[in-house]
């Protein structure tokens, strides 16, 4: 039995490990699209195009839950792929539900008008895909009113992870942080709407500093995962659990496995 969670690389990763903690009973099989990461610099009908390939990859190998673990592929191709029909018995989600869970105090079923929150400044840190598709501003407007999000399109950032250049994304994400400052001098809370960006959540915490709270999707979403499928059993699927990547193996096994510090092995797509 296994869910399967799908990134355009190895950000998903931060997403995976947390919920094989949350969940260590339920196999995962983990899909990255290496050989066409980054997602962030596509556009949107290549996006989805690339995603709905690995979605029906996932579930023609028994996983019939799939997890977006990509805010890339969540904002340009879930709505899209949801409207466009689902096969029965087969379910995908996105990671945008759990954050916007978490900044506006309500359940994603809680239909009620928007109202106002706490929190009124908000930065999105994310890569240009996503926001250029304002899918969280357009998201979060259905549950809550005057909030100010300033979205800033973080390029290069994913590509240096990728590519095991740490310090070049270091130097990027305080880069990126000295550019939304100077349009919003003083965000209540940052998102980091990518999930390869918990890898520096450090770096942005400390570019922004500790009087602004950082939402990460790791914990979010594993512990949204772990309410889901109390309530929906049956999503296990038959699959085994395991790594897949349309990249070379080699490479990204050790990528992995220096991401996570365990062992990682991928196999061939």
């Amino acid at each position: 039995m296994a869910v399967g969670i799908f990134d355009s690389g190895l950000g998903g990763l931060t997403v995976l490990d947390v919920a094989q903690k949350r969940l260590p009973d339920v196999d995962f099989l983990y899909f990255a699209d290496s050989a066409h990461a980054p997602y962030g610099v596509r556009d949107a009908d290549n996006i989805y195009d690339l995603t709905h390939n690995a979605v029906h990859d996932l579930w023609a190998r028994g996983c019939d839950l799939v997890i977006l673990a990509c805010n890339t592929a969540s904002a340009a191709a879930l709505r899209r792929m949801q409207e466009a029909g689902v096969p029965d018995g087969k379910r995908v989600l996105g990671v945008f539900v759990p954050l916007i869970e978490a900044l506006t105090e309500r359940q994603w079923g809680d239909n009620s008008p928007p109202r106002e929150v706490e929190v009124q400044h908000v930065a999105l840190f994310a890569t240009p895909a996503t926001v250029s598709s304002r899918a969280f501003q357009r998201e979060l407007a259905f549950r809550a009113i005057g909030v100010d999000v300033e979205a800033q399109a973080c390029g290069g950032v994913v590509d240096a992870i990728e590519d095991g250049d740490m310090i070049l994304a270091e130097a990027l994400v305080r880069s990126h942080v000295d550019a939304l400052k100077r349009k919003m001098p003083t965000p209540q809370a940052a998102i980091l709407g990518c999930t390869h960006y918990p890898l520096l959540s450090e770096t942005f915490q400390q570019a922004l500093g500790s009087e602004v709270k950082v939402y990460s999707q790791g914990d979010l979403v594993a512990e949204s995962l772990a309410d889901y499928l109390i309530r929906h059993p049956n999503m296990l699927g038959k699959g085994e659990g395991g790594f897949l990547t349309t990249g070379k193996p080699s490479v990204v096994s050790d990528r992995a496995t220096q991401f996570l510090r365990r062992k990682i092995n991928f196999e061939a797509a």
